[in-house]
């Protein structure tokens, strides 16, 4: 493929990108997000538009899901909406088999059109950890995507493996098992989330934390953070 193509091709994902990203946002009703009725509302209108046809907005969250991560997309909103619409467990099937295709989608792309970009861009930055990487690929990318990717934002964390040139297959697979411990936590989260919706009649951060739905999660979130920290120290800090 020539270089003009090349660069073509690259200019139209990134206007597709800001298109994406501006028709999203624009759908949202910024002058209400303070309103408790505002997400009362989304919630019974959601839950309708759901049940009528299961399957069909399984396929849907399933695509966009796959489109918003390959366009750089946060991981956490897609998280929090798999939970509140499909429950903590469909959620967490969903998302993580959507957000690991669209991830790898990521990775394809941008390891064709920006390799020589994002290797000037990350290179020095997470040089320390790219042998680790390269000692089994596999492994050891799994445990990154295990304790959250050493708090780098989704979209670079999805990019990192370019530095090193992951095959693909490890790149899915790594992911895909990285990803059930804390995705599984954050769809119950939004599965509790839209319980709480459901019932409350005022909004209150109190009630909404001691609620069982919530709480439960919280902890098992924190447990998984303190796990996630000693793993980071033992493979990644110390340079194993």
């Amino acid at each position: 493929m020539s270089k003009n193509l090349k660069i073509f091709l690259g200019i139209s994902y990134l206007l597709i990108l800001f298109g994406f990203l501006y028709f999203i946002f624009t759908s949202i009703q910024i002058n209400r997000l303070d309103d408790f009725s505002y997400y009362k509302e989304l919630q019974s209108q959601l839950d309708i538009y759901i049940s009528e046809n299961m399957l069909i907005n399984l396929l849907y969250f399933f695509i966009f899901s796959i489109i918003w991560v390959a366009l750089l997309g946060f991981g956490a909103p897609i998280l929090i909406f798999s939970g509140i619409l499909f429950g903590k467990w469909y959620g967490t099937i969903i998302s993580v088999i959507s957000i690991s295709i669209g991830a790898l989608l990521l990775y394809s792309i941008g390891n064709f059109f920006f390799r020589d970009l994002i290797k000037r861009i990350l290179e020095k930055r997470f040089n320390k950890y790219i042998h680790l990487f390269q000692k089994n690929e596999l492994y050891y990318f799994f445990i990154y995507r295990f304790i959250g990717g050493l708090g780098v934002p989704f979209g670079l964390q999805n990019l990192i493996p370019i530095l090193f040139g992951m095959k693909k297959t490890n790149y899915f697979i790594s992911s895909f098992f990285g990803f059930i411990p804390g995705f599984f936590i954050i769809n119950t989260i939004g599965a509790g989330l839209n319980s709480y919706i459901k019932q409350a009649e005022t909004f209150s951060v109190l009630k909404l934390i001691l609620t069982p739905d919530i709480y439960f999660p919280i902890i098992m979130f924190a447990a998984l953070m303190i796990i996630s920290l000693l793993i980071k120290k033992k493979f990644f800090d110390n340079g194993n």
